[in-house]
C-alpha cells in the first residue's frame, strides 16, 4: 500500500513539474516576440471599414469581403479574428502580408432566428502584442419571411 501511495506522489510531482516549464517556455517566447515587433510598425487600413446589406430575409446567409492594406514597416500578421457572435464568421488570411501589400478578410452572416436590425463587429489580433483591436463591421435589416 506504501509503495503504490508512493509511486501516485511520484507520479504527480513530475507532471506537475513538466507542466510548469512549458508554461513557462512559451511565456518567455512571447515576451520576446513582443518585445522585437515595436506595436507603432504594426499597421492595417481598411478600404472600407463598414459594410451594410441593407434589407435581408430571416435565414438569409450574406458574405462580404472586406479589402485591408499592411500599411505598418513590418510584416503584418492576423493572429486571430473573431466575431461579436457565433452567427458571424471571418476568414482572413493565415500568412504574413509583407508592408504595401493588399488581402481580404471574408465576414459571413446568417441571419437565422434573427429579426429587425443588428451590427456585428469583427475584433482581430495583430502581431503587434497590444490585444483585439475593432476590425469590419456589418450592418443589416432583417425582415422576417
Amino acid at each position: 500500500m506504501k509503495a503504490l501511495f508512493y509511486v501516485l506522489a511520484a507520479g504527480c510531482m513530475v507532471m506537475t513539474a513538466c507542466n510548469g516549464s512549458e508554461g513557462r517556455k512559451a511565456a518567455a517566447i512571447d515576451s520576446i516576440k513582443q518585445k522585437t515587433i515595436n506595436s507603432k510598425d504594426v499597421a492595417i487600413t481598411f478600404e472600407e471599414k463598414t459594410h451594410d446589406f441593407g434589407e435581408i430575409v430571416q435565414g438569409e446567409k450574406v458574405e462580404y469581403s472586406f479589402k485591408f492594406t499592411n500599411t505598418g514597416k513590418v510584416d503584418l500578421v492576423i493572429e486571430d479574428a473573431i466575431s461579436s457572435c457565433g452567427c458571424t464568421v471571418p476568414e482572413w488570411p493565415k500568412e504574413p502580408l509583407k508592408p504595401g501589400q493588399s488581402a481580404y478578410i471574408k465576414v459571413i452572416f446568417d441571419s437565422a432566428g434573427k429579426e429587425g436590425y443588428t451590427q456585428k463587429e469583427v475584433a482581430l489580433k495583430l502581431n503587434d502584442g497590444a490585444g483585439y483591436h475593432v476590425g469590419p463591421i456589418i450592418r443589416c435589416n432583417i425582415v422576417k419571411k
